[in-house]
């Protein structure tokens, strides 16, 4: 029983050694444990004790020395701690470049998704902007198609007349649409051409594309080349009227409009109108795209109706104050007393009408200008066709007898100052006659 308590405790066991080991009385060679003369600390190798000894010996004040053995343990494991320091270097530079590694990664994710949004961003710029390009070309056609906006032809002329539009009209502030800048497929496009004018007469009637025949004494017009005439005067009416039938009436071969009727262009007949013409076609007609004529149309009326302000101040005084008008009052009473939307929707009716009666009246006096045009172009535009060997013929006859009479007239004053010398030289003879008889 008691060997087994005695088995059981090992510190005893271990404090017994230590006493042993601390009494001995003489050094042992072999074990490393020495005893001497003074007292020493005992060196032992630290690998000889197991741990629990050399706690023990640490807590009784010994000391234990080490030996070559715990030297090389000590080296080995300042070669670990080194291969320790380097793994960790390496460690360190694996973690490094990793990070690296990452931030290039991060960096080209992030470079993606800018150039995605990028991308994005451009597609639907380019959406929107033909988006405002397909709006604004269906804004332009129904403009045009409506006759608020004039449309630049690719050889159109400055002449629209009355706000049309068409392929080749033309106003100030215009802009193209699909008719305007339309080609058929296989047709060119139409070319300038410079024009003769001739004079159709009875003895020399000229055809004409727009009727059958011109007009005797009418001036035709037509391509320089060709024969195909159109009378001056109708030609101007329907640029006036209706300018996309100008050009198809020679099958758009011609610039017509730009050829003709264009202050640019050196064919333009225009420049033959003098200042008459000019006020005429280019202020009047073209002016602000007919804005000058309606101007000038509505400060007409205002002036007579300023003139006639008196008039109408005793006729409406007088109609106030009549008996025949108050005995309506139950029919017009019930105007005057009617809501704001009734009286609104009876202005809008009297203001359609007052504004339909003023475009009849601009329409009159339109058509009375453009009249007045096509007699300044009957006036103004020069023959070229059939009058250069007839006006030289009868410029030679005229030249011919105006010689011929200033050479018998020369003949007859040479014939009577000879008569008048010869009748005076008798007279003297006579006289002389007499004088000697005398």
């Amino acid at each position: 029983m008691t060997h087994h308590h005695y088995h059981h405790h090992p510190i005893l066991l271990t404090m017994a050694a230590t006493m042993a080991l601390a009494f001995a009385a003489r050094p042992i060679d072999a074990g490393g444990w020495c005893r001497t003369s003074a007292p020493r600390p005992c060196s032992m190798s630290s690998s000889s004790l197991p741990s629990s000894h050399r706690s023990i010996l640490a807590v009784r004040g010994g000391s234990i020395r080490p030996s070559s053995d715990s030297r090389y343990t000590d080296r080995q494991r300042n070669d670990g701690d080194d291969d320790d320091a380097e793994q960790e270097e390496e460690s360190r530079d694996d973690d490094d470049d990793d990070a690296t590694k990452n931030l290039q990664h991060q960096r080209r994710q992030t470079l993606r998704t800018l150039q995605t949004e990028y991308q994005k961003v451009l597609k639907y710029q380019t959406e929107q902007q033909l988006l405002y390009q397909l709006r604004s070309t269906y804004l332009s056609e129904i403009l045009a198609s409506r006759g608020l906006g004039g449309v630049l032809a690719s050889g159109s002329g400055s002449g629209s007349g009355n706000g049309s539009s068409g392929k080749d009209a033309i106003s100030l502030g215009s802009w193209p649409t699909l008719t305007s800048v339309a080609t058929k497929e296989g047709e060119k496009p139409p070319e300038r051409c410079d024009w003769d004018c001739a004079l159709a007469t009875e003895e020399d009637p000229k055809s004409c594309l727009y009727s059958f025949d011109a007009e005797p004494n009418t001036k035709v017009i037509s391509p320089r080349g060709t024969t195909q005439y159109i009378s001056l005067t109708a030609l101007n009416r329907l640029r006036r009227t209706d300018p996309t039938k100008v050009e198809p009436m020679w099958h758009s071969r011609y610039s017509i409009l730009h050829s003709w009727f264009s202050d640019h262009s050196e064919y333009s007949l225009l420049q033959h109108v003098g200042i008459k013409g000019f006020l005429v076609s280019s202020v009047l007609l073209d002016g602000m795209n007919g804005m000058v004529l309606k101007s000038l149309l509505i400060l007409s009326i205002l002036t007579v109706f300023v003139a006639l302000m008196p008039v109408l101040e005793y006729i409406v005084g007088r109609i106030l104050v009549s008996a025949p008008f108050w005995s309506q009052w139950t029919t017009w009473g019930r105007v005057v007393r009617a809501g704001f939307p009734l009286k609104l929707l009876l202005g809008q009716l009297v203001w359609k009408g007052v504004a339909s009666g003023f475009g009849k009246l601009e329409g009159r006096v339109r058509d009375y200008v453009v009249d007045l045009e096509c007699e300044i172009l009957e006036e103004s535009v020069p023959l070229t066709v059939g009058v250069d060997e007839d006006d030289h013929a009868e410029g030679i006859d005229v030249e011919e007898e105006e010689f011929s009479d200033d050479v018998e007239g020369e003949d007859d004053v040479e014939f009577s100052d000879e008569e008048n010398v010869e009748d005076g030289d008798d007279d003297d003879d006579e006289d002389l006659s007499e004088n000697d008889d005398d």
